[in-house]
């Protein structure tokens, strides 16, 4: 049987438009950094300009492994396999784990590129929506978790802190998965590509070390501002790296080399912590902005405070399709959010508070003027 990949509908509508817009909302990340933020010191800047535009080890150069691994305990150059962007990490885990004779389980709503990946390649899929405590958070059910899960689950597909909501699962909430996991021998892959993007204080718990049987997988666009350098991974067991560069070999079969240099440099310990540092307080000083103004929509929207992640996840009242509303709001204001329809749920928005302050608060002045005109 042929595989068919449904289109990944939320990701063409942002490649589509985002760079056709005065305002971009829809970005889950924080405004991006510059090559100069990066190459700050003399000596690394010199020796960037020095770099030769050969292959790279294709796997990833043994200092951006072992700077990726030095993030989990326990893990060496061995556990970690480098990727174009967390995108293709979760592409070639996918492609190697599932076939028409397996299930696969997806908590929803979740970054649909999983999504739409199981459903290509396995032959069942089981949606494991998140539960919204109104004022509190997004919560998982492990006892629907155990009724969904059976002997032919090969893969738990998980997304923490998770896109679009923001909610974070604790470590016991991740060994519960484990457990049940546990029972029927399936992987679990967690996409973790928001950890170090709270809101709160204390980094997300990583999946990482509970099982035997986890895959992660992460990456530097989401909270180191650098979508650009398209450098993601898959930390796992020594033995499925080793099969899934196999796999990488047949698609983009090495990083670029200016992106694992400057990725291995963005991950030195000083570095990172000030990159990480940037980018909470970024989304410190925008989620009030965006609060107040939610907070001043009240009638028109509802939501659960995001934990982490330039992104929240809001309903709204009004009886208009979301990707009617969205539409709207771009041919009129020049403004791009996404529609709660990409994630299976119309009458919900994501909008990203991840870009400059002023951006921010114009897009969303544009937003309510649109809802007046609407008669909303």
């Amino acid at each position: 049987m042929r595989m068919k990949i449904e289109q990944f509908a939320m990701e063409r509508f942002q490649s589509t438009w985002e760079n056709q817009v005065e305002i971009n909302l829809s970005e889950s990340g924080v405004h991006p950094l510059r090559l100069d933020e990066l190459l700050d010191d003399p000596g690394d800047r010199d020796s960037f300009w020095r770099q030769q535009l050969g292959y790279t080890q294709t796997n990833g150069t043994p200092p951006l492994r072992d700077a990726v691994a030095a993030l989990y305990q326990g893990a060496t150059r061995d556990h970690v396999e480098i990727t174009n962007g967390g995108a293709e990490a979760n592409f070639i885990s996918c492609w190697h784990l599932l076939d028409r004779a397996d299930e696969a389980v997806v908590m929803v709503p979740n970054y649909m590129q999983v999504w739409g990946l199981a459903r290509a390649f396995a032959g069942t899929v089981r949606e494991w929506p998140l539960r919204e405590e109104q004022g509190a958070r997004w919560r998982i059910d492990l006892d629907e978790l155990e009724r969904l899960v059976t002997s032919r689950t090969k893969l738990i597909l998980v997304c923490n802190p998770n896109n679009p909501t923001g909610a974070r699962l604790t470590g016991e909430e991740l060994d519960g998965i484990c457990r049940v996991a546990a029972r029927h021998g399936a992987w679990v892959l967690s996409d973790e590509i928001y950890r170090g993007a709270e809101l709160r204080e204390g980094d997300t718990p990583s999946m990482w070390g509970r099982y035997e049987r986890v895959i992660v997988t992460s990456g530097l666009s989401k909270a180191y501002g650098l979508p650009g350098l398209r450098t993601g991974w898959v930390l796992s067991q020594p033995a499925l790296v080793e099969l899934l560069w196999s796999h990488h070999d047949y698609t983009t079969i090495a990083p670029g080399a200016l992106n694992d240099r400057l990725a291995t440099l963005a991950l030195q310990p000083s570095r990172r912590a000030r990159i990480l540092a940037r980018t909470r307080s970024i989304l410190r000083a925008n989620f009030p902005v965006l609060a107040e103004w939610l907070a001043s929509h009240a009638d028109q929207f509802a939501y659960t405070a995001p934990e982490a992640g330039a992104i929240a996840y809001v309903r709204y009242h009004e009886p208009v399709n979301s990707t009617r509303l969205v539409t709207e709001l771009r041919e009129r204001k020049s403004v791009l959010i996404v529609p709660g329809d990409h994630f299976g749920m119309d009458g919900y928005l994501r909008i990203g508070y991840g870009a400059e302050t002023p951006q921010l608060r114009e897009g969303l002045d544009r937003l309510h003027d649109l809802l007046a005109s609407l008669g909303a």
